[in-house]
């Protein structure tokens, strides 16, 4: 009985103890975050209170327990410290993982509060973003090896391992060619600033905001919340549009069939005076011309200019309805025709000549 008492006191201290660090380093890190709102690390910090509660209830746990004497335990003393030590290298490759998450988000805040950038404000994003990912699967990959490591039988698998290291090499290099290709591709869009998170882009026809990149795949938003997912070997080897590159600025045109009578000053400067009230308009420049003709009509452009895509659309969309609404208003008779009339009748004297044309070309009847 007396032994029991004594693991539960062990366990019972040990969770306690365990709790009032946390509790205290969480109230010291909330304490701090009110002091410095400028910087968001020690908000980011107070989420490793549940793996640090891992580690400290698992070290204070494996030092502890062996102090109750208790002899079911004892009899599997070393299951126990090794179940212990897994969660000890468990929860500290957890740990690990959300400080430098929480590391690497502050750099990113201190680096966005003092750039006005745009475009390597995304390009730093993307970077961040697979750098974090780069380090979760090391730290993994490291924990599970210390994980394997500690188990007897899993120590001859690993120096037979690493005697075949040489033939498994190629072999997973030839299975995984196209893994590691897209791997390679992910870094190069990374540190390449080919593509960035939040670039509008255009793939396959379909353009929208790049909203996720991996190292394996990326995610594009289209216009109607559609995810268009594709590998990241895509834009390494393929011709794709990227509208941000060099500035999200852009150039549309809104074309308008009409009739030939259309009055293309007074439309001229309808288009600048309605522009000047579009509050997508980015004021950057506009045109209008006409640009073809045809024996049924005439094809205007105008060209018009907004910051970035989406505004591009819209002013657009604007202008054309704009257009068409100023015509059927003020010019309805400068709208397209569809002739539909049947052909007027030739004159009396160039009726009767083509009635004298058949029996002049008519080949004489044989006698």
């Amino acid at each position: 009985m007396e032994s029991v008492l004594r693991l539960a006191v062990c366990v019972g201290g040990s969770a306690l103890v365990a709790l009032a660090v946390v509790r205290t380093a969480d109230l010291l890190a909330r304490y701090a975050d009110a002091r410095h709102p400028e910087t968001p690390l020690w908000g980011l910090l107070r989420r490793c209170r549940t793996p640090l509660y891992v580690v400290l209830l698992a070290a204070l746990l494996r030092w502890t327990y062996p102090a109750s004497n208790w002899a079911p335990l004892e009899d599997h003393d070393r299951t126990v410290g090794h179940v212990l030590l897994l969660c000890l290298i468990g929860g500290g490759g957890w740990l690990t993982v959300r400080a430098a998450s929480a590391g690497a988000e502050t750099l990113y805040a201190r680096y966005a509060g003092r750039s006005r950038d745009a475009a390597r404000l995304r390009r730093v994003r993307t970077q961040v973003t697979l750098i974090m990912r780069v380090v979760s699967v090391a730290v993994g990959v490291l924990a599970t090896a210390a994980a394997l490591v500690t188990l007897p039988s899993m120590r001859t698998v690993g120096t037979s391992l690493l005697a075949s290291a040489g033939i498994i090499g190629i072999v997973a290099g030839v299975a995984a060619q196209s893994t590691l290709s897209n791997l390679f591709a992910g870094f190069q869009i990374a540190f390449g600033d080919m593509v960035r998170i939040g670039d509008t882009v255009v793939v396959n026809g379909e353009w929208g905001l790049v909203e996720e990149v991996t190292l394996t795949f990326l995610t594009v938003r289209t216009w109607d919340e559609r995810r268009v997912t594709l590998p990241v070997s895509y834009f390494t080897s393929r011709p794709f549009e990227n509208w941000s590159r060099g500035g999200a600025e852009m150039t549309g045109s809104v074309f308008v069939h009409c009739d030939h009578s259309t009055p293309v000053a007074l439309m001229r400067s309808h288009v600048e005076k309605f522009l000047t009230t579009c509050p997508t308009w980015d004021g950057r420049g506009w045109d209008l011309a006409v640009t073809d003709t045809s024996p049924t009509g005439i094809t205007i452009r105008a060209i018009v200019t907004a910051k970035d895509a989406d505004d591009l659309w819209t002013t657009r969309c604007a202008v054309r309805e704009e257009l068409v609404g100023w015509l059927v208003r003020e010019h309805p008779g400068a709208l397209p025709r569809v002739v539909t009339a049947p052909a007027a009748d030739p004159p009396d004297d160039r009726a009767e000549e083509h009635a004298r044309t058949p029996s002049m070309t008519r080949e004489p009847h044989a006698r």
